[in-house]
C-alpha cells in the first residue's frame, strides 16, 4: 500500500466517507467533463467568442483541482487542502454564473461536479475537524 494510503487510512473520518475506490470511480467520470468543458470555453475565449473573463474562473478552478492532491497527500496539510477544496467548490459556482449567459449546457455540465465537490468538501472539512491538533 502507499505510504500516502497509509497516513489516509489513519486518519479519523465520517463514518459516510466514500471508499477510495468509489472516490477514484467519481472522478473518472468527473475528470472528461471537466477536461471537455474547460477546453471549450479556453477554445471560445481565444477566438474571442466570449469574453477572456468568462475563462477566468476555469482557469482557477483547473489549478486549485489540481494542486488538491499534492497538498493532501504530499504536503498531508488537512487545514491547506480544505482551503484549496474551498476554492475548487467557490470557482464551479462561479464558473456556472460566468458562462450561463453564453453556453448553458457548459454549465449545466458542471451541475455533477459541483455535487460531488460539494460533498468532497463537507467530507474534508470533516476530516480537517476530527484530526486538528493530530500530529
Amino acid at each position: 500500500m502507499n505510504n500516502f494510503m497509509v497516513w489516509y487510512d489513519g486518519l479519523a473520518k465520517p463514518s459516510w466517507t466514500p471508499s477510495p475506490s468509489t472516490i477514484g470511480l467519481v472522478w473518472q467520470i468527473l475528470y472528461p467533463i471537466i477536461l471537455v468543458t474547460c477546453l471549450f470555453v479556453f477554445v471560445q475565449a481565444v477566438r474571442r467568442k466570449i469574453p477572456r473573463r468568462v475563462a477566468t474562473p476555469f482557469a482557477v478552478n483547473l489549478v486549485a483541482n489540481l494542486i488538491f492532491t499534492p497538498i493532501q497527500f504530499g504536503l498531508r496539510n488537512l487545514p491547506l487542502a480544505s482551503v484549496d477544496i474551498l476554492i475548487v467548490w467557490a470557482t464551479i459556482l462561479w464558473m456556472i454564473v460566468a458562462v450561463w449567459k453564453h453556453y448553458r449546457w457548459v454549465a449545466v455540465a458542471q451541475v455533477p461536479y459541483l455535487i460531488w465537490v460539494s460533498t468532497a468538501t463537507v467530507l474534508q472539512l470533516s476530516i480537517t475537524w476530527m484530526n486538528w491538533g493530530r500530529s
